[in-house]
């Protein structure tokens, strides 16, 4: 399924398998300029290169902000129908090459994404030009070791991918270093931002208010996290106390999301 919205020469795609008629955990891709910032999961590729087609779109590049399955697996498709290059982190080049079987996607990640087809990505540049806008290549590791955002700043648009996701986080999953996505998140803030272009959430125009509102949550969780540590209290007992204890993420991704992950990520030496 997907639901497509313009904002100004941005088409934001909101990407995701449906049930009984209903998206379940979206994921979003963009293009701006014949440039393509994502492209979802397996599940909807090709309803993608269809809505591209038939909005008239032409595709002559693919940035990948990482190689996850529901931010890769249309690039195969797209490249086929537009011959369209992919660009990546170089860490993310050997990721896109992999088959299927060597994916190793857990269950829950197969029911939702599915697993992508291998393809050849290219190491990204510290910069990218289109027809119209240079984009500004800016690492920002934490959810991943090969994560990127793009930055255009004569428009002041910033594509984060899943370095900026909304709501409260109560859990993450294997990978993730949340000591790595604070910084990455103080980094992005001395920015100059006017639309921020997330690869899980609305489009915001409240840059400043929503990213100082992120790296305060971590700040406070991480302060609580790293006292109850000292007093020898366990990772469960502290998730317990930080967030909650474990939520319906943890139980359906059969722990690979939880909140005992994220305090030990914090409790790892910064």
């Amino acid at each position: 399924m997907i639901r497509a919205e313009n904002h100004g020469p941005v088409t934001r795609y909101v990407l995701g398998r449906s049930f009984f008629g209903r998206m379940y955990y979206f994921t979003i891709a963009y293009h701006v300029d014949g440039l393509m910032v994502d492209t979802g999961c397996a599940y909807t590729a090709d309803e993608l290169v269809q809505t591209l087609q038939r909005e008239g779109k032409d595709v002559h590049t693919i940035i990948n902000t990482h190689t996850h399955e529901d931010h890769v697996s249309g690039n195969a498709a797209i490249q086929r129908r537009f011959g369209a290059q992919i660009l990546c982190h170089p860490l993310g080049i050997s990721r896109l090459a992999r088959t299927p079987r060597q994916q190793r996607l857990h269950l829950y990640r197969k029911v939702l994404w599915g697993a992508y087809e291998p393809t050849v990505g290219k190491a990204l540049d510290e910069s990218f030009e289109t027809d119209n806008f240079c984009f500004s290549v800016i690492e920002t590791p934490g959810h991943s070791r090969d994560h990127v955002c793009l930055y255009e700043p004569r428009q002041k648009w910033l594509f984060t991918g899943d370095l900026y996701v909304g709501g409260s986080d109560r859990a993450i999953r294997a990978g993730y270093d949340i000591w790595q996505i604070l910084e990455s998140l103080r980094l992005i803030r001395t920015l100059e931002v006017a639309t921020l272009f997330p690869g899980a959430a609305r489009v915001r125009t409240d840059f400043a208010k929503e990213i100082d509102r992120k790296i305060e949550l971590y700040e406070s969780m991480g302060r609580k996290v790293l006292e109850l540590g000292k007093q020898g209290i366990s990772p469960r007992a502290i998730a317990r106390q930080v967030v909650g204890g474990e939520g319906f993420l943890t139980y359906f991704t059969l722990g690979h999301f939880s909140g005992k992950r994220l305090v030990k990520s914090y409790l790892r030496p910064g």
